[in-house]
């Protein structure tokens, strides 16, 4: 297909230019690289409030999203898809950064949008998700959300997740928190929880494990915490990694890559056990929008605090000898992380 003349839109005061606008980014669906521009500015005050001033890593996809195509997780940008964390170079000068910290201690300077323009110059670059990292400037160490992510293990799905929920809904109550739900656009479901910047990456991690054990307490046929996929079982994992530095997740109204062009959706909680992941893509989610409104917007405006979740930590590791869980791989060996050595690989462990 011959490329076709780039167009210019104004955008809230601003001028972007979509380039090629008729590429095909699902061609399954009909849609273009100008549709997937227009509709997040059908859903510009829901993205951009789940954005605003967080440093955002960018998951390009420069050829659209089509079957077979590979999504590279390293550095070297040699996929069809890869993870930019670095601002690319030649950005409009509108486009603000902030300087994130990696785990390695090495810093990158990182788009961190502050109005609709950014994203769809964005998304002319072939970004489809957007990853924004659970804090705000200026208190880019103080995690400002916990994200908890209900993530169904092989042999279970979204339904399966939905029937926890509830269950987690009322321990977030106990505790003095409130969460508020949203799709993935895959299978599993994630919970935002806002919390007032008083707390490190650590601690917020600590709450989300605490949150996962107490879960996996009360419905241990349900849930797992286990980090080791050979001991989840077909349970919903909590992947209280996702709460660690520099790990993300696919931000509300974030177009996911898949067939059907499905979006990360915000939800009333009296909603969860009846939709499916389906009901909401980049052809439905505008009228949604427009009915409903950002059902994510009380998520900047509350925050709750975390010592009630804290003390359960504290109360785990006091009463059951349930101290810290292992971090992902490509992290240094953090205080206090027990062994990161798969069980079945583990010639310590005892045997029965």
């Amino acid at each position: 297909m011959a490329a076709t003349k780039a167009i210019e839109l104004e955008i809230a005061g601003r001028t972007v230019r979509v380039s090629n606008p008729d590429k095909p980014y699902f061609a399954d669906r009909g849609l273009t690289k100008l549709d997937i521009v227009n509709y997040f500015v059908a859903v510009g005050d829901g993205i951009l409030g789940a954005l605003r001033d967080r440093p955002t890593t960018l998951e390009r996809w420069p050829g659209g999203w089509f079957e077979g195509a590979k999504l590279s997780t390293r550095m070297d940008n040699k996929g069809d898809a890869f993870y930019q964390k670095r601002v690319a170079k030649g950005a409009p000068d509108w486009v603000e950064t902030a300087t994130i910290t990696f785990p390695s201690g090495r810093t990158a300077d990182e788009v961190c949008p502050t109005e609709l323009a950014v994203v769809a110059w964005a998304v002319n670059l072939g970004t489809l998700t957007f990853h924004p990292w659970p804090v705000r400037r200026p208190e880019l160490e103080s995690p400002d959300q916990l994200r908890i992510d209900l993530d169904p293990q092989p042999g279970t799905d979204f339904k399966s997740a939905a029937v926890v929920a509830p269950v987690l809904r009322e321990l977030l109550a106990e505790h003095g928190l409130e969460g508020f739900p949203k799709t993935s656009g895959g299978r599993g479901l994630h919970v935002y929880v806002p919390i007032e910047p008083r707390w490190s990456f650590v601690e917020a991690r600590r709450a989300v494990i605490a949150v996962g054990r107490e879960l996996s307490r009360r419905m241990p046929e349900q849930v797992t915490v286990n980090w080791w996929k050979e001991e989840r079982g077909e349970r919903v994992f909590i992947d209280y990694n996702q709460m660690a530095r520099d790990r993300t997740i696919a931000s509300a109204y974030s177009v996911r890559p898949n067939a059907r062009a499905r979006v990360s959706a915000p939800l009333r909680w009296e909603e969860v056990e009846d939709v499916v992941p389906d009901d909401f893509d980049v052809l439905t989610m505008p009228a949604r929008f427009a009915e409903v409104g950002d059902l994510h917007a009380a998520v900047g405006e509350k925050a709750f605090s975390l010592e009630s979740l804290l003390e359960l930590s504290a109360k785990h590791e006091r009463d059951f000898g349930e101290g810290d869980m292992p971090y992902p791989p490509e992290y240094p060996k953090m205080p206090g992380e027990p062994k990161r050595v798969q069980p079945s690989k583990d010639r310590d462990r005892p045997r029965d």
